[in-house]
């Protein structure tokens, strides 16, 4: 007997399939079948928004250049710093 051949991908498989839906890098007929599947199944609907809005965030965001190297040793020497003695406590004289 043949194994069946199923025609939309599985909620497993989609979650290995989004980002390929997501940047349209899928064959035509499996991007079908993906479509088929979130129109179907509303928690694979609510994982592909939410990937999609986590794209869209992180896409607006702009690495920048590196920092000076005097800030870049300022940050170094904060993070090896020892921590300072904790503040003593009020006096609790009048």
């Amino acid at each position: 007997m043949e194994a069946a051949i199923s025609i939309i991908p599985t909620c497993r498989e989609m979650s290995e399939l989004v980002t390929g839906y997501m940047e349209r890098a899928l064959p035509p007929i499996l991007r079908r079948r993906a479509r088929l599947h979130l129109f179907l199944c509303e928690p694979c609907r609510r994982y592909y928004d939410q990937m999609r809005r986590t794209v869209a965030l992180l896409s607006g965001r702009s690495v920048g250049d590196p920092p000076s190297p005097e800030v870049e040793q300022r940050l170094v020497d904060s993070a090896t710093r020892p921590p300072a003695p904790p503040a003593a406590p009020p006096s609790a004289e009048s």
